[in-house]
């Protein structure tokens, strides 16, 4: 037996408790902040946050994802492993702060209520089951993945996986840029003929917008594409003696 190292399945099982005392962690510091800037309930249209309180939630966003970086990176035994690790502790960080928040703020009223869910680079928005599902998929994955390979399968993803994946990523991202995306572009700060009016024109309509509709349609097609990614990824994989054998 290897002391030297945790076997994988005793891996995942710290990287959740890691991940479920940081998402705890993280849905403390956004009751702070709800009681400051929404002593009422959290709801839209959205109470504009100081900018020199925004620049700390941006250091503090970026240091949640450092740390969920570097657990993956410690965990993993090659770069495969290491990104999936930091995906499954990222998925299951993201379900245990909506956990924390139910039980703390009895938040969010439902799984279709809508979110502000990152700041980086501009604010995403979408109802809290679009995150809950993409990181049940990223959970499902990791396990997957790691899995066969620490049971002795070949698992050697294509640049035709990889497209799968990112693209799926890519649109299921833009589901929850557009909202902000468009608030951004007809207020005309991005032109190059912009003036002050125009910001304030933007912060006029932030504190104005509730969202609509969300892109189910979208999201579910971002979805099947990292899901076809991975089905293609399992399906190709071989044990290690029959390739010896083989060979």
């Amino acid at each position: 037996m290897d002391t030297t190292y945790l076997s994988y399945r005793l891996r995942f099982i710290w990287l959740t408790v890691f991940a479920v005392a940081m998402g705890f962690l993280e849905a403390i510091v956004v009751v702070y902040l709800r009681m400051i800037y929404y002593p009422e309930g959290f709801d839209f249209p959205l109470a504009l946050i100081p900018p020199e309180v925004l620049s700390i939630e941006w250091v503090r966003e970026i240091a949640t994802l450092v740390m969920l970086a570097g657990i993956g990176i410690i965990a993993g035994r090659n770069n495969l492993q290491r990104l999936f690790y930091a995906l499954f502790a990222f998925g299951v960080w993201d379900i245990f702060y909506y956990v924390a928040l139910k039980l703390f703020l009895a938040w969010p009223a439902s799984i279709l209520t809508w979110d502000l869910l990152f700041l980086i680079p501009i604010p995403w928005l979408g109802p809290v089951l679009a995150p809950v599902i993409c990181s049940v998929t990223m959970i499902i994955m990791a396990l997957l993945i790691i899995g066969k390979q620490e049971r002795g399968f070949i698992v050697n993803p294509s640049h035709a996986d990889w497209i799968l994946i990112y693209g799926g990523a890519a649109i299921i991202l833009y589901t929850f840029l557009i909202d902000y995306s468009r608030l951004i572009i007809d207020s005309g700060v991005l032109s190059s003929a912009s003036t002050p009016d125009d910001a304030e024109q933007l912060l006029s309509m932030i504190k104005q917008y509730i969202p609509g509709r969300y892109k189910w349609l979208i999201f579910i097609a971002g979805e099947l594409l990292i899901i076809s990614g991975t089905v293609r990824i399992l399906l190709k994989t071989r044990k290690k003696d029959t390739i010896e054998n083989v060979g």
